[in-house]
């Protein structure tokens, strides 16, 4: 929704003449400071709320902060205990150091010194028998017995080759085998590590730090009752917080399951789920506040724009703010339109009397002034002087006894006063009432 913050303009009230001429109410068109105002409803939130909860299912064994005290960054603020997860911690360690420890060597068995022997024998075989061959008298028969022994040496030559490449191949394959299972290590190795790290890392969260800076809130909502339990978790809420642990023993963890929270307060002896939540740390530091701005004005908002915050709870203080960030995705509004998330950040306040106010709290509702526009020194009409017809903004002037029309492009407006950019000259008359009832030329009287 637009507002204005509107100067005061020259108005002539009139009436009815004897006459019979319509008797109008119009304002001189005037120079003033118009300032364009989107409100919006609004929330105050923390800068930052970090939940924290327990990494496993533990015991509380001691609890170091208050309820409501104010802790710095990495602040210890409970220790719980978990065999569990202490034991877990030396089956990953233990793992680990058996995990990949030798490498793997398939054996191989050295032949190139039976092949070189092979070869040798074979050479000398084949020397002897040509030497024979040369004897054979007979030409015919010497031709075919050196024939022979060239034919038997081709097929000793291939055997060998086909022997040397079988070897090779066998060495080649003792490679593969040895890389894969090399491979097959080493990702052993690294999942025997990367169990180490976590179960680590669950001990070390056991001692609970605070991940930021600020308020701490022990314990959370109830959760969910365990299922069958009945109302079991709304009667240990009931007990007293040191017997709240115990009893939950003893009911076989009722209330204190997986993704549950702790009942009430954290104390000494209470049993915790895997992610039960343990406590909050709000960070009040700096506040933020989030406005639902309708679609239809939220073009007009950009980072850096300034507004005023209204809180409901300081109803007679203002607070500065500045627009962080618009979000592109729309929400849609309690009364069914679409709107748009503004974030902006909330500085200090004053009261009417110019005195600090006090600082909002985190969930506070708010109305906040948008300040989305701002014309110095413009040419201005009232809003209601304007009349829309086809799209086209218009009013209408009183020029010697009629009302004339005048199409005119509007700048920053609102409900109250709107600027002009063009189409008006500053001293004219502008009807500022019932103008959408005049046609054009209309005899009036104002």
């Amino acid at each position: 929704m637009k507002r204005l913050v509107v100067p005061a303009l020259v108005l002539a009230l009139a009436g009815c003449s004897d006459d019979g001429d319509l008797r109008v109410q119009t304002a001189q068109v005037a120079r003033a400071d118009v300032a364009e105002v989107v409100d919006a409803p609004g929330t105050v939130a923390a800068r930052a709320v970090a939940n924290v909860t327990a990494p496993t299912a533990a015991t509380v064994a001691e609890v170091l902060v208050q309820d409501g005290a104010t802790v710095a960054k990495g602040a210890v603020l409970v220790r719980l205990s978990s065999p569990g997860a202490r034991d877990r911690l030396r089956q990953a360690l233990s793992a680990r150091e058996s995990a990949g420890a030798t490498a793997i060597q398939v054996p191989r068995a050295d032949l190139g010194p039976v092949q070189d022997g092979l070869d040798t024998a074979a050479a000398q075989s084949f020397a002897a028998g040509r030497a024979a061959a040369a004897l054979v008298p007979d030409p015919a028969q010497r031709a075919q017995a050196e024939q022979q022994v060239e034919q038997a040496e081709r097929q000793y030559a291939a055997a060998s080759h086909a022997a040397r490449t079988a070897v090779a191949q066998l060495g080649t394959g003792a490679d593969g085998v040895e890389a894969a299972l090399a491979a097959v290590a080493s990702s052993q190795h690294a999942q025997a590590d990367a169990a180490v790290d976590l179960a680590r890392n669950t001990v070390d969260a056991l001692t609970v730090r605070a991940p930021i800076a600020g308020i701490v809130t022990l314990g959370a909502a109830a959760g969910p009752a365990a299922p069958g339990g009945g109302d079991l978790s709304g009667l240990l809420a009931g007990l007293p917080p040191a017997a709240q642990g115990p009893a939950a023993a003893a009911l076989g963890g009722a209330g204190g399951g997986s993704g549950s929270t702790v009942s009430g307060a954290l104390t000494v002896g209470t049993q915790v789920g895997s992610g039960a939540g343990l406590l909050s740390v709000t960070d009040l530091g700096g506040l933020t506040v989030t406005a639902e701005v309708d679609e239809t004005d939220v073009l007009l908002v950009k980072t850096g724009t300034k507004a005023v915050v209204e809180v409901d709870a300081v109803p007679d203080a203002q607070y500065a703010a500045t627009v962080r960030a618009v979000d592109l995705s729309p929400t849609t509004s309690a009364g069914g339109g679409v709107t748009y998330r503004v974030r902006l950040d909330l500085a200090a306040g004053t009261l009417a009397d110019e005195r600090p106010a006090p600082a909002p709290r985190p969930g506070m509702s708010a109305v906040v002034d948008l300040q989305v526009r701002t014309a110095k020194a413009a040419l201005a009409v009232p809003s209601a002087a304007v009349v829309r017809d086809e799209g086209r903004d218009a009013v209408f002037v009183v020029e010697a006894g009629r009302a004339v029309r005048r199409e005119v492009r509007l700048g920053s407006q609102g409900e109250d006063l709107v600027e002009v950019l063009s189409g008006l000259s500053a001293g004219a008359q502008v009807v500022v009432r019932d103008a959408d009832r005049l046609t054009d030329g209309q005899a009036v009287r104002s």
